[in-house]
């Protein structure tokens, strides 16, 4: 437990890889303007971190090499399952903004949801994660 919370176990780091993985947040700017409230300096530090982890990487990006973007590892995307179990039980045990049905959905559709967030991961697919279960129900 210790090595995992050493690794990505602060507040600020677990909200950049929720972002990496769920919102498809790509840049500095983009997690700067999460609306978390995250000074500069933390963000710039948690990055180095998370990198030094081995839990994110920086690729150019496509459109302006001077530019880089960030992306969960593999190593980064195996924590979906914890991400995914943190947000179930928050919802269930804490007042949250995440509407509570849809958050049950995902309960009973661990598999289908964790797979899709993988898919997205491999097909490097920028699009925020809304999974759509039954009618018009999506999380953001």
């Amino acid at each position: 437990m210790s090595i995992s919370l050493e690794a990505f176990g602060d507040r600020w780091s677990l909200l950049i890889i929720r972002d990496l993985m769920v919102r498809g947040f790509r840049t500095f700017k983009e997690f700067q303007q999460s609306g978390e409230g995250m000074a500069t300096n933390i963000l710039a530090d948690r990055l180095k971190k998370l990198r030094a982890a081995g839990i994110i990487a920086t690729e150019p990006d496509q459109a302006d090499g001077r530019k880089l973007n960030y992306r969960l590892t593999e190593k980064g995307i195996d924590l979906a399952p914890v991400l995914l179990e943190l947000l179930i039980w928050g919802t269930r045990h804490e007042e949250t903004g995440a509407p509570c049905a849809v958050i049950e959905e995902m309960a009973k559709n661990r598999e289908a949801v964790l797979a899709e967030v993988r898919r997205r991961w491999q097909d490097r697919d920028p699009r925020p994660f809304l999974p759509k279960f039954g009618g018009n129900t999506q999380i953001t």
